[in-house]
């Protein structure tokens, strides 16, 4: 009897840590998984950013121009540039996000390499 309780036990065993592989395998898929879907987001993200950037930009521009002609007060021009500068921010903590998201993938992949 001892030899078939230790036979069951082994078996047991065996099975416990076959699901836990499984497990693992899954998780990491999933990881894999979640990383790929927020790039992707990311993704949209920097290029709505990037182009908002652009529109800010061009918006300060025409202001300093008009400024130049008198045309709007300089006020108006410190608006332009804090809107500016509000969608620069927006666009670089855009990227770090994307590049926090790239390494997560890597990690998710296995890291270490």
């Amino acid at each position: 009897m001892t030899l078939y309780n230790k036979q069951k036990a082994a078996e047991a065993s065996f099975d416990q840590a076959k699901a836990q592989y499984r497990d693992t395998v899954v998780k990491a898929f999933q990881n894999v998984a979640d990383a790929l879907r927020a790039l992707q987001s990311d993704a949209r993200s920097v290029q709505s950013a990037r182009a908002a950037e652009r529109t800010a930009k061009r918006y300060l521009e025409t202001v300093r121009v008009r400024l130049k002609f008198g045309g709007v007060s300089q006020l108006a021009v410190v608006d332009a540039q804090r809107a500016y500068l509000t969608a620069a921010i927006s666009r670089i903590q855009s990227e770090a996000q994307r590049l926090t998201d790239t390494v997560a993938l890597f990690v998710a992949l296995g890291g270490g390499w």
